[in-house]
């Protein structure tokens, strides 16, 4: 480091630069910013900020965030501050009261009137997708626009949602708008956990003679999504489980992973042979998937596409109304099945008491 000095002989000051030779550049100087050669006491806080900037050779502006500083940290903190929340969530949610597999329209509408329906129950949300939402993050043919046909509509208002109203159907100017907000509704919810990236593999099936066919569905099995899609190019990874009083599915219609629990059902012969959803019809399709959500099976719920897959009812295209509105009664419907398993649980505890007294 060398340094070099100029000396004002007119007032007998000194003033101090510092400099270096750039490393591996012989003879080039390179300068310290002025701040720090005139020190804080010299100029004013924000000259002295505006000299640096402009030494860098950054537009000489003034703003809220020119000193912004972040507190110190470190990387170690940040790993054990995001993996000891998500495994106690995992913990706390490994017996849940209802896992909703698809956080689309149909699953967060669904784990929102669920939350206010039941404040008390751990309702875990299990979507494959990084990115929540679904196809609700435009509307038809990647247009920006979401076309909700009334009475849909009170969902907006409920959630202060802005639209145009067109007479028999509002319009939200931006699909996202709608899902955002939604979003944000389900996640600030304190007994509802969303496990995004994470896929519902297969579902857990026990037997029980108290309820017809005498099996019910009583959990589902979980991977990271990145391994269910790689199961076939690497050595076996084994997945995880949740148990649940009840689940209720939203995985839409027939895709990748659309369709998942309505398709494994059927496999194992709690549902006859799915014939797959009809050709578009807005003003079918829409009733009829509001109509037939409901318990397909005893611990499973039906909501959203994947009822069409089942039923063989129509496409509706990109209206979203029924998508909404199907979540909400699968919540109505789930609350009510929940009701009836912890009903039943204290009717064993007493039971047991019972014969033991």
């Amino acid at each position: 480091m060398a340094l070099f000095m100029n000396t004002s002989r007119a007032t007998g000051a000194a003033t101090r630069r510092s400099a270096a030779v750039a490393p591996g550049r012989p003879g080039r100087v390179v300068r310290a910013p002025r701040a720090q050669a005139m020190g804080n006491d010299d100029v004013p806080k924000q000259a002295v900020a505006g000299m640096d900037r402009a030494i860098a050779g950054m537009p000489n502006t003034t703003t809220p965030f020119d000193d912004y500083e972040f507190a110190p940290i470190r990387e170690a903190t940040v790993s054990r501050a995001m993996t000891r929340r998500y495994f106690a969530d995992m913990d706390k949610f490994a017996e849940s009261d209802v896992v909703i597999i698809g956080a689309g329209s149909a699953g967060l509408a669904c784990a929102y009137e669920l939350g206010k329906l039941r404040p008390d129950a751990k309702i875990a949300l299990i979507e494959q997708s990084v990115s929540p939402g679904g196809g609700a993050w435009l509307g038809g043919q990647l247009f920006s626009a979401m076309v909700i046909r009334k009475p849909a509509h009170e969902l907006l208002d409920e959630l202060k949602v802005p639209y145009e109203d067109d007479g028999d159907y509002v319009v939200v100017k931006h699909a996202a708008l709608m899902t955002s907000t939604l979003m944000s509704k389900v996640l600030a919810m304190p007994n509802v956990k969303l496990f995004n990236a994470t896929a519902a593999e297969d579902l857990i099936v026990r037997p029980d003679a108290s309820v017809a066919g005498g099996k019910r569905v009583a959990g589902v099995v979980t991977n990271w999504t990145l391994v269910s899609l790689h199961h076939g190019t690497q050595s076996c990874m084994d997945p995880n489980v949740v148990e649940s009083s009840v689940i209720v599915s939203c995985c839409g219609h027939d895709g990748p992973m659309g369709a998942h629990s309505v398709k494994r059902l059927a496999s194992m012969g709690m549902l006859p042979e799915i014939p797959g959803m009809s050709a578009l019809d807005m003003n079918q399709a829409e009733d009829a998937i509001v109509a037939n959500t409901r318990e397909i099976v005893p611990g499973l719920v039906l909501a959203g596409m994947e009822l069409s897959e089942a039923d063989g009812s129509p496409r509706m295209g990109p209206t979203f109304g029924a998508m909404f509105v199907s979540g909400q009664k699968a919540a109505h419907v789930a609350a009510d099945a929940l009701r009836k398993r912890e009903a039943a649980a204290a009717a064993k505890r007493v039971s047991e008491l019972a014969a033991t007294a």
